[in-house]
């Protein structure tokens, strides 16, 4: 099962498709492909396999 979900970017406020691994949870760090500066990714999945995913501006 791939994950993908749209993202806005909180640096340049592009939208972006953005692939998450499906074995992955917990929190990221990705780089925006439009202006490049690190995102943090909150990454969590319900029982049902569900995904949710948060984005704000790395620190």
């Amino acid at each position: 099962m791939e994950d993908t979900v749209q993202i806005s970017c909180p640096y340049c406020f592009e939208s972006l498709e953005v692939y998450i691994d499906p074995q992955s949870e917990g929190e990221l760090i990705r780089d925006c492909d439009v202006c490049c500066r690190p995102w943090l990714l909150q990454v969590a999945r319900g029982v049902d396999g569900s995904l949710s995913v948060r984005v704000s501006r790395a620190q």
